[in-house]
């Protein structure tokens, strides 16, 4: 005959998993509150000042900016001085040819030349600037994600808190309950396994929270670990996936463009090394009196110099080939990186899409049912027409339910993400960016 289930133990079990809930909520809020929550738009501030990638790129732009004038300017003026036509033993007023000379002498490329050298170190400052904006939205683009693993954690950790006091009510219920004959001792180990299960995910969770938590340091340029960062959380989320765009605006694209600018500049350098160029001489020569003491008068020497390409077969022929090479390399490398950039958009937005509809499958159908179910089964077995092992899978489903729709909500959060730095989305510090899951 089945015993009837005593009314104190009918009035503590709702109490007991309320109170539960109620303490794990409570527990959570405390520690949330003991440090400021950390907006995404600030921490993407602290990264565009201090992240070192960001500031090794911007530094090799600067330097490629300031190869731009060396490539135009002319090579230094050579001086020279020194004896000419002086006659063994040693004499300047023997020799009517003898003098003391004073030279100068000066380079000029072909015309045309210095100014294709300015022009591709020009487009070689171009591509860098270019790069530089590629790592800035690849900094913003990792930070997002990181930010995004951040709060999934934390929520992910009240989640299961939650779950594992509700749990430990449960066992505490049937403890009760086997404690007056009423249930089994198969109800509380099941429940102990259950609850185990659930910290093992606890711990797992928290090793997560703490790798997003470095990754969030490393992007922002902290070398300490003081400080706890915490994220500013919402449950809204996105309506509808982010525009796809074609990806014109990459950075990547436009650096590729302008290396393959700097290809043809470098064809038509290469082939303007066919003309000679031009060594411009001019000397002054002084003469001593004569042993007789006569007077002789000083002399200017000014000379042309050209270079003979003779040898374009071996020298010049092969550099033609080369920069045609090259040119014909960046041509594909843009197209291949265009494509490329355009099917990571389309594959980010199919995920986002998927994210979204995931996200509204969960809010408005399984995660209401999972949890009626779970209630359903509570309060059969209270009632004694149901199994113990029931409300424990329900509850299960209905907690896995939950870190899936969490889930989902990141993978949407990184998919906007992606799908912003494979369009060159600029960062803008100061500006809202929203909160995150």
């Amino acid at each position: 005959m089945d015993i009837a289930i005593p009314r104190t133990v009918r009035r503590i079990a709702p109490r007991l998993t309320l109170a539960c809930l109620v303490t794990a909520i409570a527990a959570a809020s405390v520690a949330h509150a003991a440090t400021v929550p950390t907006p995404l738009e600030a921490l993407v501030t602290e990264a565009l000042q201090h992240n070192p990638d960001i500031r090794a790129a911007r530094l090799e732009h600067e330097a490629a900016l300031a190869r731009r004038a060396p490539a135009r300017a002319l090579e230094d003026p050579m001086l020279e001085f020194g004896v000419v036509n002086a006659s063994l033993p040693l004499s300047l007023r023997r020799d009517d040819m003898t003098m003391q000379m004073l030279g100068l002498s000066q380079k000029l490329p072909f015309p045309g030349k210095r100014r294709l050298r300015e022009a591709v170190a020009g487009t070689d400052a171009e591509a860098i600037g270019h790069a530089v904006e590629e790592t800035t939205n690849r900094v913003v683009r990792d930070l997002r994600i990181a930010y995004a693993n951040l709060a999934l954690a934390d929520r992910a950790i009240v989640l299961t808190g939650r779950t594992q006091d509700a749990l430990r009510a449960l066992a505490s219920i049937s403890a009760s309950r086997y404690a007056v004959g009423r249930g089994s001792e198969s109800d509380v180990l099941r429940a102990g396994a259950r609850s185990a299960q659930v910290q093992q995910d606890l711990l797992r969770l928290h090793a997560d929270r703490q790798v997003a938590e470095s990754e969030i340091r490393r992007l922002v340029g902290r070398a300490g670990t003081d400080g706890m960062i915490v994220p500013v959380t919402a449950t809204s989320f996105a309506e509808k996936e982010p525009p796809a765009g074609d990806g014109a605006g990459r950075p990547q694209l436009a650096a590729l463009r302008a290396m393959e600018a700097r290809g043809e500049l470098e064809l038509a350098l290469a082939e303007r090394d066919y003309f000679p160029d031009i060594e411009l001489r001019l000397g002054y020569g002084h003469r001593e009196r004569s042993l007789e003491g006569m007077p002789r008068d000083d002399m200017v020497t000014m000379t042309f110099a050209v270079n003979l390409p003779l040898w374009r077969k071996d020298r010049l022929a092969p550099r033609v080939a080369e920069a045609r090479a090259l040119r014909a390399r960046a041509a594909a490398m843009s197209e291949s990186q265009r494509l490329e950039t355009r099917a990571g958009i389309e594959q980010q937005v199919a995920r986002a899409a998927e994210a979204r509809e995931t996200l509204a499958l969960y809010r408005s159908t399984l995660l209401p049912q999972s949890h009626a179910a779970t209630e359903a089964a509570r309060v059969a077995w209270e009632a004694g027409s149901g199994d113990f092992g029931t409300v424990l899978d329900a509850a299960m489903r209905e907690y896995d339910a939950s870190l899936a729709e969490l889930t989902a909500l990141a993978a949407q959060h990184h998919a906007s993400a992606e799908i912003a730095f494979l369009n060159g989305v600029a960062p803008q510090p100061g500006a809202a960016t929203g909160a995150l899951p």
